[in-house]
């Protein structure tokens, strides 16, 4: 369900829940999913959140929107020491992970399939490595920019869960979001932007597999920039 908030600010920050109906083993792999892998927000988070993890996990990180699961699979194959929540509110897109993990289990894996802001006020204060919101809903509508995942209040959110010198990545093929990220974050104060030069916000971040999205954006002739904030106080 979508929190207080989002309702009173016209919506979620997401769009449509569902696309094609689902096969009947995408249905078995969701069904199956939710009982390895589903994070439940129903009690209390433990103390040190690596714990939700049956790996060993030194730090946890978080992706918000994960789509097709191409970036958040590959970090935690690449990254067994390192735990992930992805969230996802497109049920066609959780039932593409949830397959693949079917085919190869991961053990530093957890997944929502509501608002990620949900997730964010669960979470302790501090406790998160990194959070990645990668090519998110733009609202292009200016009646709709509201609806942005990126605004104070969420940027205070993942103040709060980062910890000191934690990062926030954002990706994005739409210029406007991609300057509205960079304003919001500057009004915000707690975040330092990690550029130095072009090449910096430009070039893919180390190791980035790409995504279905980031393939069609660049087909299309749109270009993609990858921000890098720190929270630095």
């Amino acid at each position: 369900m979508a929190s207080d908030e989002n309702q009173l600010a016209g919506g979620a920050f997401f769009g449509r829940r569902r696309g094609r109906p689902l096969r009947q083993h995408q249905e078995q792999s969701y069904e199956a999913g939710q009982k390895a892998y589903w994070l439940d927000l129903s009690t209390a988070p433990p103390s040190r959140l690596t714990t939700l993890f049956p790996a060993d996990v030194q730090e946890v990180r978080l992706e918000i929107g994960f789509g097709g699961g191409e970036h958040l699979l590959h970090r935690a194959i690449e990254n067994p020491s390192i735990g992930y929540i992805g969230v996802e509110p497109f049920i066609n897109g959780m039932a593409k992970v949830m397959a693949a993990l079917a085919l190869r289990p991961l053990n530093n894996v957890r997944l929502y399939g509501e608002d990620g802001v949900n997730v964010l006020d669960w979470l302790p204060t501090a406790s998160l490595a990194g959070i990645d919101l990668f090519y998110p809903d733009p609202w292009p509508k200016k009646k709709h920019w509201k609806r942005r995942f990126v605004s104070q209040t969420n940027l205070a959110r993942f103040h709060r869960v980062l910890v000191p010198g934690g990062m926030f990545r954002f990706a994005s093929d739409i210029e406007h979001y991609v300057n509205w990220t960079l304003l919001e974050c500057a009004d915000h104060g707690g975040f330092e932007w990690l550029a130095d030069n072009a090449d910096d916000w430009r070039k893919p971040y180390e190791g980035w597999p790409g995504t279905r999205y980031e393939a069609k954006a660049l087909r299309e002739g749109r270009v993609p920039a990858y921000l890098r904030f720190r929270r630095s106080t």
